[in-house]
């Protein structure tokens, strides 16, 4: 008689389930001015998992930058598979026109 094969559980991937729960990968440019030189700007790449339009995630993230660093916000750029994506072109089969 064959035994079936244990094999432990897999676990599943935490990035697949929230991309389930409606996340997309978002990614941040993030553009701040050096304390010491604030005449100067840096800039910083973030990125996560998190909802469009709203953006929960990173305005946590944002609310940590402003309250536990030092170099002020100049610009956020923001970027999202969820805002644009392949998905949403289509290509037109037929044509039709009218008078």
């Amino acid at each position: 008689m064959l035994r079936p094969e244990t094999r432990p559980p897999r676990a599943i991937d935490r990035d697949f389930l929230r991309q389930i729960e409606g996340y997309a990968l978002t990614t941040a440019e993030i553009v701040y001015r050096l304390p010491d030189h604030p005449l100067l700007l840096q800039s910083y790449i973030w990125q996560d998992y998190d909802q469009a339009p709203d953006f929960p995630v990173l305005k946590r993230f944002l609310a940590f930058w402003q309250q536990s660093l030092e170099g002020p916000l100049h610009m956020v750029r923001v970027g999202s598979t969820r805002l644009i994506g392949p998905g949403e072109v289509a290509i037109a089969r037929s044509l039709a026109q009218l008078h």
